[in-house]
């Protein structure tokens, strides 16, 4: 169950992440107030998936999903480039995010 609230707190990672684009320096309202929801939902959710999980895995694991999907909206969202070697180093996160889940003793 901490694993299925570490994705969760990745993907609201992603969201917040992505949502500070749009609060244009938290000068809109509503999209202010949506990131700084999924900050605070995301945090909590990795703290609580940390109550049992290595520190350093879950760390790098929610960073790794908030990185990847950042990235990967951000290419399909806002057209930033989606170059070879950007690629390629999104599949070595992901690489280290499933390589991370499948040596962590929990």
């Amino acid at each position: 169950m901490n694993w299925v609230l570490l994705v969760i707190a990745g993907l609201l990672e992603v969201g917040w992440a992505i949502g500070l684009k749009y609060t244009h320096g938290f000068t809109r309202l509503w999209p202010s107030v949506w990131t700084a929801v999924a900050i605070v939902v995301s945090m909590v959710l990795l703290g609580v998936a940390m109550r049992s999980l290595p520190a350093g895995t879950a760390y790098a694991v929610w960073t790794g999903i908030g990185t990847v999907g950042t990235v990967i909206l951000g290419i399909a969202l806002l057209g930033e480039p989606a170059t070879p070697a950007r690629v390629a180093c999104i599949v070595l996160i992901l690489v280290g995010i499933v390589g991370l889940k499948v040596l962590s003793p929990q």
